[in-house]
């Protein structure tokens, strides 16, 4: 939780850009973080105390300017209102959430670099993130990194992380890598897990499982 000097004026979510405008250059960037949004929408469907942000400006006081966010694919905050004050969020404003960072920061790595590896460590670590997960299955090679790698903050600092699914104890998830059939086509992408290492399955291949099993559809 960040702490805030209560003599600065820092302005309202109404009075800030909802994100960078910085357009995608690959489809992973939108799909990947929207599918885990909508697999959680499903695993914590009576959860009203967390909330996953996509493509959303992120506003703190711990970088250069409280006017100045930074945007990640994908982040999962606890202890917040799903839907603050009763509406959708435009943004995520830190002094606005009770001081309330993520606790976990995805980024899917592009084309063009976005300082994943080095300018945006540093501001999800000098924020408190506690994960972040930068996921790079087409240019791990050209980075020098690995296509799956995730970072804990221990004493202010990301340390790599080994395992997958990696379970993450304080959120309650683990997540990984696995196939994902997109009509013709089958690609990857990243899925929560249980403790047990066992994937959550979409809505999808629930229905699948349920007509291989009872040879009919549920009733509504």
């Amino acid at each position: 939780m960040v702490q805030f000097n209560r003599k600065l004026r820092l302005p309202t979510s109404a009075e800030l850009p909802c994100s960078d405008d910085t357009p995608v250059d690959n489809e992973n960037q939108n799909f990947i973080p929207n599918l885990l949004l909508f697999l959680l929408k499903f695993i914590w469907r009576k959860r009203r105390d967390c909330f996953f942000g996509v493509d959303m400006g992120i506003y703190h006081t711990t970088g250069v300017s409280p006017f100045v966010p930074v945007v990640p694919d994908g982040f999962l905050s606890l202890g917040v209102e799903r839907h603050r004050g009763g509406s959708q969020r435009k943004s995520y404003v830190v002094w606005e959430e009770n001081g309330v960072v993520p606790i976990f920061v995805l980024e899917v790595v592009s084309r063009t670099p976005g300082g994943e590896y080095d300018t945006k460590m540093t501001i999800y670590a000098n924020l408190g993130v506690l994960y972040y997960l930068i996921y790079n299955p087409d240019y791990w090679q050209r980075d020098r990194h690995q296509p799956f790698e995730i970072y804990h903050l221990v004493d202010g600092k990301y340390q790599l992380q080994i395992g997958e699914p990696y379970w993450m104890p304080e959120v309650g998830l683990g997540i990984g890598r696995a196939p994902y059939q997109d009509g013709e086509l089958e690609i990857e992408t990243l899925y929560w897990y249980n403790q047990q290492g066992v994937r959550y399955l979409t809505p999808e291949e629930q229905l699948v499982r349920y007509q291989e099993r009872f040879g009919e559809l549920p009733e509504d």
